[in-house]
């Protein structure tokens, strides 16, 4: 049975619109978890510090050596919360590709895993990301294709078109 889904797509791709979807339509409960909940859990002065996260006025994300190391212990605590029977929806912006996608398969290991892209047209993510007014302007565009280089998913979806319950039922029919 799929422990985990990792869903991979660009800022205001519309991933958390379909991880509420996948929720209301899996038949299990789910936890939901990102990259958002790591950042938000991190104290302040790390989106400060040169060591950190750093979220550039043109929408570029540079992230430092205290940032990966507090992000690889979240991500082995992810993983250990799915092998110790949570199941787990997977929020996540590869900003390395596959790089980023191997350290998730190296914590993961053996669990059973549906691995998802999450597509959408960098111009409509950018039109997105200026409506929800919580993003630095350019980091949707800039990551629309950025986040998917070299990474191998067993499902994609497109949200260009798509609305979020029309993705969510299309990844929950993969859902063993």
């Amino acid at each position: 049975m799929t422990q985990v889904i990792v869903l991979n797509g660009g800022s205001s791709s519309g991933k958390s619109g379909i991880i509420r979807c996948l929720q209301a339509v899996l038949p299990d409960p789910w936890l939901a978890l990102g990259t958002d909940t790591l950042v938000e859990a991190m104290p302040a002065s790390m989106q400060a510090a040169d060591g950190g996260i750093e979220f550039a006025s043109d929408g570029a994300v540079t992230v430092g050596p205290e940032f990966r190391t507090l992000e690889a212990a979240w991500v082995e605590g992810v993983a250990a919360m799915a092998r110790a029977g949570a199941r787990v929806i997977v929020d996540e912006v590869f900003l390395g590709g596959a790089y980023s996608q191997r350290r998730w398969q190296k914590a993961l290991g053996d669990l059973p895993v549906l691995w998802v892209g999450v597509r959408c047209d960098g111009a409509i993510a950018a039109d997105r990301e200026v409506a929800r007014g919580d993003r630095a302007i350019g980091m949707a565009a800039s990551q629309a294709e950025l986040v998917h280089q070299g990474v191998v998913y067993d499902l994609e979806v497109d949200t260009t078109h798509a609305e979020s319950m029309e993705c969510a039922r299309a990844i929950a029919a993969h859902v063993k």
